[in-house]
């Protein structure tokens, strides 16, 4: 038997030629936007030329089967039917649809948590006061022992009343892995449905939706699967997609075609809009899934232990313990600051350490979030953290 050939993985330094990121910036920010790479880039260059050579031909007749083959792609990587996504531009456009469509009751409460996302917050705000139904907010800890205090915290929430729990997977504010899994089958005994906001969730950690069992699910492809932007997906369950509607009603709703669903001709078609940005998610995939020897479980792993390397290095500097456990982080983790302006040390190490990095506020104080991806290197945390001491 031969000896095993171990094909050596690539620096942090040679995989970032592969991203136009300037290199003057230490960019330890990928979780606000993502970052696209240039062959990825490329490929959605090659769909809009070809897009503007016959723009009716592209945009009347090819779409759909172009989006049929790009969502087959991408319900592969997390784990669905294609009959059961639809492509929208961002998480919170999802979050919104599922949100907008649904009617309630008065009496009727929306379960969410205090670490929601500002924006998917609002949406629920907005409904609630639509529908005249009230938002119930369980709070969950930060620092955090154990995720059990997530499932704890959101359970002693729940009530006869409660039809909808709105639910962060991966925390934008903390960086928390929710225990999902765990929170959809509890909520389940109640017989409340779940909307999950899964933002990060998809490139950061393994999905598996229709094991999952969520009610709705929406998740971005421009963040950690680093599609270009304005790539994300909507998730809804077979017996729902009757009652779900996107935010811009147009040809599909009364199209007398039978041979497609109502949710798909509603979905991927709501008026002219450059497509191409969902048509790269396979090209996404394919690529990022091709940098590592190990595919996209060692994209993830190899993130996930930078995120945890460089956030000992700043809490060692700061001279603070981790504010939550391990397994609770994917690729983003945060550390908590001195009370401040998080605006003004935000630009502080922008302007004189030229660091991209987010200072988050939160409740009375302020976080700091970091990022890992391919791109980065433990040198670049390390610098990091001598700004910080120098700007506290």
């Amino acid at each position: 038997m031969k000896d095993e050939i171990l094909i050596p993985s690539p620096s942090g330094a040679e995989l970032a030629q592969l991203w136009a990121l300037d290199p003057a910036i230490t960019f330890l920010n990928h979780g606000s936007f993502g970052a696209c790479p240039l062959p990825v880039l490329q490929a959605q260059q090659h769909w809009r030329e070809r897009m503007e050579r016959q723009p009716l031909q592209f945009l009347g007749t090819d779409i759909e089967s172009l989006l049929d083959a790009a969502r087959a792609e991408l319900a592969a990587f997390v784990g669905s039917e294609p009959a059961d996504l639809v492509f929208v531009p961002n998480a919170t456009t999802g979050v919104n649809a599922v949100l907008r469509s649904l009617r309630f009751q008065p009496g009727d409460e929306l379960l969410t948590t205090n670490q929601e996302y500002n924006a998917c917050r609002n949406a629920l705000n907005f409904v609630a006061e639509r529908e005249g139904v009230q938002v119930v907010v369980a709070e969950i800890p930060f620092p955090i022992d154990t995720p059990e205090q997530v499932v704890e915290a959101v359970l002693q929430k729940v009530s006869p009343n409660t039809r909808l729990a709105l639910l962060d997977h991966v925390v934008s504010q903390t960086g928390l892995i929710f225990p999902i899994a765990t929170l959809v089958n509890e909520l389940k005994k109640w017989g409340v449905e779940t909307l999950i906001d899964g933002a990060h969730a998809p490139g950061m950690i393994p999905l598996n939706l229709s094991q999952l069992g969520a009610t709705f699910y929406t998740g971005n492809c421009h963040k950690w699967v680093c599609a270009p932007k304005g790539a994300a997906f909507l998730y809804v369950q077979r017996d729902r997609q009757a009652a779900i509607h996107p935010l811009t009603i147009s040809h599909g709703a009364n199209a007398p075609r039978t041979e497609r669903s109502r949710f798909h001709l509603e979905f991927d078609w709501m008026g002219t809009d450059d497509p191409t940005a969902y048509l790269c998610v396979p090209e996404a995939i394919r690529f990022m899934g091709s940098l590592l020897p190990g595919g996209w479980p060692e994209v993830m792993q190899r993130n996930h232990q930078l995120a945890i390397a460089a956030r000992q290095v700043l809490c060692q500097a700061l001279e603070i313990p981790p504010p939550c456990p391990e397994e609770m982080l994917g690729s983003l983790a945060v550390v908590p600051l001195p009370d401040g302006d998080a605006t003004l040390l935000h630009n502080h190490l922008l302007q004189h350490h030229h660091i991209e990095v987010p200072i988050v506020p939160w409740q009375q104080g302020r976080l700091l979030r970091i990022s890992a991806q391919l791109y980065n290197r433990i040198e670049q945390y390390h610098y990091l953290a001598e700004a910080l001491l120098k700007s506290l």
